[in-house]
């Protein structure tokens, strides 16, 4: 269906005959491949069930890969052995304007090839639904959509009972949004904003709602890698502002520590495509790291126009801790390969970077309680998930078929996960 910017292929995988199709998208963030084994089951599940296919009337449309540029900057972790070090030490994902599903300036202004390609697929398949397959690196499953499903939240809850996933209560990513249900949320419309907005709220447009207009509701299905189950935790916390100081405090001081050591790498840094492409998402998450630490910090007063927080369960403190650590961590890994790919050390960095993501990713397992779920659990799940969200999807599409009602106005919001 297109290539790469590197004139990889990306591949269209097609299960059924039917005239009513649904497209799920695998690989949308590099770092995040779990969307490829569900896509694989999926077809299977598919094949082997003709309910599925002939009795609904559908065709599944698999997309195996996004950004296969990227998942491919991710192969040393992938094989295992499946730690955190081992991941944030290889971990890679572009800087958010070279990430595929965002549209930053709209859907005429994309210049990805591979955003340009899905673009092109989703108006010729006009999909009554869309799976976009992400997963959490730390944290618990939930789902985004860009219209209510009725029940899924309880499909959702059985399915993460049944496999042991904790189910995200007070996601990052959501914090302003519409809750529909238990780890089920609305993404909201967009509103105008500047880098770091974008980064951090719903603030751009995306390949989330460019189907809007077709009538499509877009699932955005989060499965973990490392699941914590302190993020299933609805109840109150008996010390909501002790726990943000320390939340935003230790933030603010990472971020500085980050911060020198860039300073003290960046003249040592050969030039080139390979150190561009590794710093720029270095760069994304310093710029929002200092405010994102304002924002969450009880003691700085919210500037005006700007969100204060909705009321906070254990779940939400724990996901706040959780992306504050993941944002300097994969700052980190990041620097920690742009000196090994250097090939020498002048700033003697490597050292301190390597105390850093050992230090945070014990508080992660330690501190967090984070346990890795086996990928095969992570894919079933996301695979359930998936095949809910056909089945009420199909039954909302008839409906609205039944009633005349057309599709929604195009263009709208997606979050940065952007932490």
């Amino acid at each position: 269906m297109g290539t790469s910017r590197a004139g990889t292929p990306l591949w269209l995988l097609s299960v059924g005959h039917g005239s009513r199709q649904a497209l799920v998208v695998a690989g949308p963030h590099a770092n995040e491949p779990v969307g490829g084994a569900t896509v694989l089951r999926l077809a299977e599940r598919v094949l082997a069930d003709p309910r599925l296919h002939e009795g609904a009337d559908a065709t599944w449309n698999l997309l195996l890969c996004l950004d296969p540029d990227g998942l491919r900057r991710n192969e040393g972790w992938l094989h295992g052995p499946y730690t955190l070090g081992g991941y944030f030490r290889h971990f890679f994902r572009p800087g958010f304007l070279e990430q595929p599903e965002w549209l930053p300036d709209g859907a005429a202004g994309a210049t990805l090839p591979e955003t340009r390609a899905l673009l092109d697929l989703q108006d010729e398949l006009r999909p009554f639904l869309q799976c976009s397959l992400h997963g959490v690196d730390v944290g618990g499953g939930f789902v985004e959509l860009t219209h209510d499903l009725p029940g899924l939240a309880r499909r959702v809850a059985h399915t993460a009972a049944r496999l042991g996933i904790p189910r995200e209560l007070g996601p990052y990513d959501t914090l302003y949004w519409p809750e529909l249900g238990p780890a089920v949320y609305r993404i909201p419309m967009p509103r105008r904003g500047d880098l770091a907005a974008a980064i951090t709220e719903a603030a751009v447009e995306s390949t989330w709602f460019h189907p809007h207009r077709h009538g499509t509701v877009t699932a955005v299905v989060e499965a973990p890698m490392w699941g914590v189950a302190a993020v299933e935790d609805g109840a109150p916390h008996a010390d909501e502002e002790t726990v943000l100081r320390m939340v935003s405090h230790t933030l603010r001081h990472d971020t500085r520590v980050l911060e020198r050591l860039l300073e003290r790498l960046r003249p040592h840094l050969p030039a080139g495509p390979e150190t561009a492409r590794l710093l720029a998402p270095v760069d994304d998450y310093l710029l929002v790291c200092p405010g994102l630490a304002d924002a969450w910090d009880p003691d700085v007063e919210v500037p005006v126009g700007v969100h204060s927080f909705p009321p906070l369960s254990t779940a939400h403190l724990a996901a706040l801790r959780i992306a504050g650590r993941r944002l300097v961590l994969r700052t980190a890994g990041l620097l920690h390969q742009l000196v090994r790919g250097a090939g020498h050390d002048p700033a003697g960095a490597l050292p301190e970077l390597d105390r850093l993501l050992d230090e945070w990713c014990e508080d992660y397992r330690d501190g967090c309680g984070a346990r890795w779920i086996p990928v095969a659990r992570q894919a079933e799940y996301q695979a359930r998930v998936v095949l809910a969200a056909f089945e009420l999807a199909g039954r909302y599409a008839s409906a609205r078929s039944r009633s005349g009602e057309s599709g929604w106005n195009a263009g709208a919001a997606v979050p940065m996960h952007r932490e």
